[in-house]
């Protein structure tokens, strides 16, 4: 392989990098939000896509009106629907619905489980045989998630009796989330990450609005000041952004390496979860953190010695 190819790859390792941490914010605007105000749920994930869809839409016809833009056939309108919808509405509303039961760095450890979830759906739709490297990268990041959720059962969250069921609903979003990625990986290739992640996001900001609209009988007008905020924040650095950024990394080292390299996710969230919400930092996690920076960096060597 060329040089080029070679930057271009570990290019998209850094780019799913960033992406992942501007990603793993979102915990800790909505636990901010949960904190601070009495937004519900179904409202706050609303408002979210409302600040997003402009940019979103925006995008979608700027990549249609360009020169070389590939129409979609109908078969894949309704595959791109489908799959935003479950990628951003259906697992954010799981998401959300979860994070008012645990912590942000409980979401991020029980979210990331999604890695392992696409391997095995990438294997079983695809034939794809799972590779080594894979394997082992996944044992290191989720021995590190096994002993950071252990860290956070002693400290006594079970005994909160709606624990287990927000860990349902985050897994649920897991599972979900890991759909949408296998979907994308497949399409991406074909209309272009941009392309693909505006319209996929504006489907699922209309399956909000109209779940929110048809389910929920507030208004989203004159709220909290926070509210917005914490929306129009959690929109811009973890929904435009990251998504795109997400997007493309999947392009460059395709949806399982990019499902295993956003694992650095939960060390993210646990940082921040400790400056902003002060939620503690103990010594499994922090072994936890070392083994998942382990599986990501192993990755990385990996990729880049593979092209060399």
């Amino acid at each position: 392989m060329s040089e080029k190819s070679s930057g271009y790859l570990i290019g998209g390792i850094l780019i799913t990098i960033l992406g992942s941490i501007c990603f793993s914010a979102k915990a800790i605007f909505v636990k901010l939000a949960y904190v601070e105000t009495t937004v519900d749920a179904v409202s706050l994930l609303a408002l979210r896509m409302i600040f997003s869809i402009p940019f979103f839409l925006g995008s979608a016809l700027i990549t249609s009106s360009q020169k070389g833009n590939v129409k979609f056939t109908t078969k894949q309108w309704f595959y791109i629907a489908f799959i935003g919808c479950l990628g951003y509405y259906v697992s954010s509303l799981l998401d959300f619905l979860g994070l008012q039961y645990i912590s942000a760095g409980m979401e991020r450890l029980i979210l990331f489980m999604y890695p392992t979830i696409v391997v095995l759906m990438s294997a079983a739709i695809s034939k794809e045989k799972i590779k080594t490297k894979q394997w082992v990268a996944l044992i290191l990041t989720y021995s590190g998630l096994l002993l950071a959720f252990t860290g956070e059962v002693s400290l006594g969250s079970s005994d909160d009796p709606n624990f287990y069921l927000g860990c349902f609903l985050v897994f649920g979003c897991a599972v979900t989330f890991a759909a949408y990625i296998v979907g994308s990986g497949k399409l991406i290739p074909m209309v272009g990450p941009v392309k693909f992640n505006s319209y996929a996001m504006s489907f699922a900001a209309i399956g909000v609005l109209l779940h929110f609209f048809i389910t929920s009988d507030k208004s989203l007008l004159y709220l909290d000041n926070k509210i917005y905020i914490f929306s129009f924040l959690m929109a811009i650095i973890s929904t435009v952004i990251p998504s795109y950024l997400r997007s493309e990394g999947i392009k460059r080292i395709g949806p399982e390496n990019a499902s295993i390299v956003t694992s650095i996710g939960p060390a993210s969230t646990i940082i921040q979860a400790n400056i902003f919400l002060d939620e503690p930092i103990f010594a499994l996690q922090i072994a936890g953190t070392v083994l998942i920076l382990s599986g990501v960096m192993l990755i990385s060597w990996k990729a880049k010695r593979n092209l060399a």
